[in-house]
Formats: structure tokens, sequence, C-alpha cells
């Protein structure tokens, strides 16, 4: 069985400004370290073994890892198929602007969000191939995934099956936890922020998982 414990990256200014990121190497806010702290400490309170810390190459994410990595004496391991999709020509814009200079693609994306290009970027479709093959390369055992939004929605769809549009809605905030297992197909949370909720900030953050 593999246990997966997926994170997305904390809170970059792009994120703040509602930007396209893709593979745009952009460093965390403040508040996204606040979060990757504050998610480093609540792992570190858990009570559970992990047997390896995967991130993606990308500084948010590798910058996500790192407290998480200090906390539970685990050594990152840096894997590119972990990066977000890649948006190219979208990579800065807004989405106001995205509408506004590339109205074909935002057509075409209504009607087909799984399978359409970015243009000059990957699809859904694409970030799936790379989620798929890390998924499958991955031996049995529980880890810690530091990764980003779309990865994270590639992978609920391909572990639990999703059919048409269901993996677009699910919630996923910077730092939220998602527990899958996998090949069983088994969800055991989605997009969990209890170590940020603010009730949280008079509690341990091992009073958060109960």
């Amino acid at each position: 069985m593999k246990e997966l414990w997926l994170l997305r990256h904390g809170e970059t200014p792009w994120n703040a400004e509602g930007r396209f990121q893709g593979h745009f190497d952009i460093n965390l806010s403040p508040q996204g370290l606040h979060q990757a702290y504050r998610v480093a400490e609540r792992l570190a309170a858990c009570r559970q073994g992990f047997d390896g810390l995967y991130s993606s190459d990308l500084q948010r994410a590798a910058l996500t890892a790192k407290p998480i990595a200090e906390a539970l004496r685990l050594e990152p391991v840096y894997d590119p198929r972990l990066r977000e999709i890649y948006a190219g020509e979208l990579q800065g814009l807004l989405r106001s602007e995205m509408e506004l200079l590339y109205p074909a693609f935002h057509e075409a994306i209504q009607r087909d969000p799984w399978n359409t290009k970015r243009p000059g970027g990957e699809s859904m479709a694409d970030l799936a191939v790379r989620v798929q093959a890390f998924l499958n390369e991955l031996p049995e055992g529980r880890f810690i995934v530091v990764t980003h939004g779309g990865v994270i929605r590639a992978a609920l769809k391909i572990v639990l099956k999703l059919e048409n549009g269901a993996w677009r809605k699910f919630q996923i905030q910077n730092t939220s936890i998602t527990r899958l297992l996998y090949p069983e197909g088994l969800a055991l949370s989605v997009g969990d922020v209890g170590h940020l909720e603010a009730w949280a900030e008079g509690l341990t953050d091992e009073a958060t998982l109960s």
C-alpha cells in the first residue's frame, strides 16, 4: 500500500495576486513561509511515521518542504515530475488578461478542461502522465509529497478514478493536506487546513488532529 500525504506549497505573491504560475520559479510570500512552518509543526505532532519526503523542484515547493524535512529529519527527494502544469504563454498573467489575450483558449478549456493545452504549454492530461509515472514508481509506504494544486487534482482523478469534471470541484488551498491510498483508490482527507484555522491558534498542533 502507498499512503500519500499530498501538500500544496505555501502561498506566493502570485497566488495572492491571482496570476498563473506554472513552471515560473517564484518564491514564497511571508504568509507562505508561515504556512510552511505551521504544517511542519502539525506533521511533527501527528505521531505518524513517514518513509520519505518528496517535493517538486520548484522553489515554492522546495521551501515549503524545508521546515518539514527539518522537523521530521527526512531528506527531501526533488522530482521535476511533481512540478505544476506548464502554463506556457499564460505564466505571469491574471485570469482577466488571459481571457482578453487568449479568447480561443478560454472557450476551449470551458468545453474540455482536461485535454485542452495551455498556449505553448501542457494540458491536465499531459500533467497526469507525469503524476501517474511518479505514483507507479513510488515504493510501498507512507510518504509526504510537497507539490502543486494541479498535481493534487490530477492525483485525485487518477487515484479515485473520477469521471468528467469532478476533479475540478476540490478546493486545494496552500499547505492543505490531501491523504490518498494507492492503488486502493481511497481518500482519507482532501484539502485539510486544520493547522491554519483561526481557532487552532490557541491549541497545540497535536490537538488540531483530534
